[in-house]
């Protein structure tokens, strides 16, 4: 069989709502790797949020931060920081506004504002990270951020996005938003990582759920959508597999021959 390289997703890919892998998922993984094809993670995920699901995987490939931080057998190769003048003018505005805003690098998070906010508690609790951010409301000073939580309920982001072209903006909760450089994406991220390892495109897979998995199911040409994913992700993927609590992985991967 020749080699593939496959991208997964976490939330709702790899990962089931409550955060627990399947062991059908884990079975799978480790089977794809005992065949000798390349397994490697596209998140929107910082990477210390999933460092031990790496460890229990083996992956040390891995595009984080919808494509702004991307490693290579433990190596980064590509790293692509938030505009530091855009994003001071982001935050002092969203202060102004009540919008609190969480600044992220490649090792920790810290957040503007000081006291508990109902928004970040919300958010950051569905991804079972237990740790709040601190507050530190000059992280973003003399460092590189690659994204940057903005919290605020749905539409209130549209003034954001007709004022900060350089910035993108990707809903991932009802009171929370990635922001990351304009045109990044977890693609783009892909991309960088195909430069080194020059798959060809008929043998680079992708599994994934949500709608910053939209570029990269549309640009891998063997895209696989989870049964629990959105419709509009779905209408973007070539094959639609069962949901991630499911089995919807091995189903998946059984779908497209790798298994």
């Amino acid at each position: 069989m020749e080699k593939s390289v496959i991208f997964f997703d976490i939330d709702g890919t790899l990962l089931t709502e409550e955060k627990t892998l399947p062991a059908s998922t884990k079975e799978s993984i480790m089977k794809l790797k005992e065949l000798g094809h390349e397994v490697a993670i596209a998140t929107g995920r910082a990477p210390f949020m999933y460092k031990k699901l790496r460890e229990e995987l083996g992956i040390d490939t891995y595009v984080s931060y919808n494509g702004q931080y991307v490693v290579l057998n433990g190596e980064v190769i590509y790293t692509n920081p938030l505009n530091s003048e855009a994003l001071e003018q982001l935050t002092n505005e969203a202060l102004e506004n009540g919008h609190p805003v969480v600044f992220m690098n490649h090792e920790e998070m810290k957040a503007n504002v000081a006291e508990d906010h109902d928004y970040i508690r919300e958010s950051i609790a569905t991804l079972k990270i237990y740790q709040m951010p601190e507050h530190d409301p000059h992280f973003y000073r003399d460092r590189d951020i690659y994204q940057t939580l903005l919290f605020c309920q749905e539409n209130e982001e549209v003034p954001y996005e007709q004022k900060y072209k350089d910035l993108d903006f990707v809903r991932w909760h009802p009171v929370s938003l990635d922001v990351i450089p304009e045109g990044g994406s977890k693609a783009v991220g892909i991309a960088k990582i195909m430069e080194k390892l020059g798959y060809p495109k008929e043998r680079q897979y992708a599994f994934g759920d949500g709608l910053n998995d939209i570029e990269m199911l549309t640009e891998i040409e063997n895209s696989v959508a989870m049964g629990n994913a959105q419709p509009e992700v779905k209408d973007c993927a070539r094959y639609v597999t069962k949901s991630v609590d499911e089995d919807g992985i091995a189903h998946g991967l059984k779908m497209v021959g790798l298994l």
